[in-house]
């Protein structure tokens, strides 16, 4: 049986690719604040990072891990990943170097809090604009729980509609659909 890197190691490999000191980034579900302190530590004190998440347990979360690291270069927001627009910094537009999601519930939170295509695919048409030129945004779409694979579907489709002229797109599913594993999407804007 072959052994998979997780979905999770590949996505903040990929970002490391585009990211560094004094770049703007977004955690557009910062859930546990894991990929938050990646994108903090790749942009450094000079950069500046996003951290977007509705349940104000999250950002609690996310806020104590940042001040046990003494990070102080991340913006915590408490509201809906659909909003990503409206909640940038001033002059952010075009210049973000990466966004992240990872989609689904909050681990160890309330399971039946959980994001939907009806705000994730505008987040994510929001997100692809907001990208400089070289960008990347990476989507971690968890199929195991209810309405989950009918999300990763959505962006599956949301993906294939970019324009190839603006973007390349990459879907990585590894192991047996029947299982329900998450699926990681890869869309950089060219």
């Amino acid at each position: 049986m072959p052994t998979y890197l997780p979905l999770t190691e590949i996505a903040h490999a990929e970002v490391r690719k585009v990211l560094g000191a004094g770049d703007l980034a977004i955690d557009a579900t910062c859930g546990n604040g894991h990929d938050t302190l990646l994108l903090a530590g790749l942009v450094g004190p000079e950069g500046t990072v996003l951290a977007i998440d509705r349940q104000a347990e999250a950002i609690a979360r996310v806020r104590a891990r940042l001040d046990a690291k003494r990070i102080t270069h991340v913006q915590l927001v408490e509201g809906c990943h659909s909003r990503i627009g409206a909640v940038l910094p001033p002059g952010a537009a075009g210049r973000i170097g990466a966004v992240m999601f990872n989609l689904g519930y909050l681990p160890s939170g309330d399971h039946a809090v959980v994001t939907g295509s009806a705000t994730t695919i505008p987040a994510l048409a929001a997100a692809a604009t907001l990208l400089r030129s070289g960008g990347l945004l990476s989507v971690l779409a968890y199929t195991g729980h209810p309405g989950g694979e009918e999300e990763a579907e959505a962006v599956r489709i949301w993906t294939e509609g970019l324009s190839p002229d603006e973007f390349t797109t990459e879907r990585i599913a590894p192991g047996d659909p029947r299982s329900r594993p998450p699926v990681l999407f890869l869309v950089r804007r060219k």
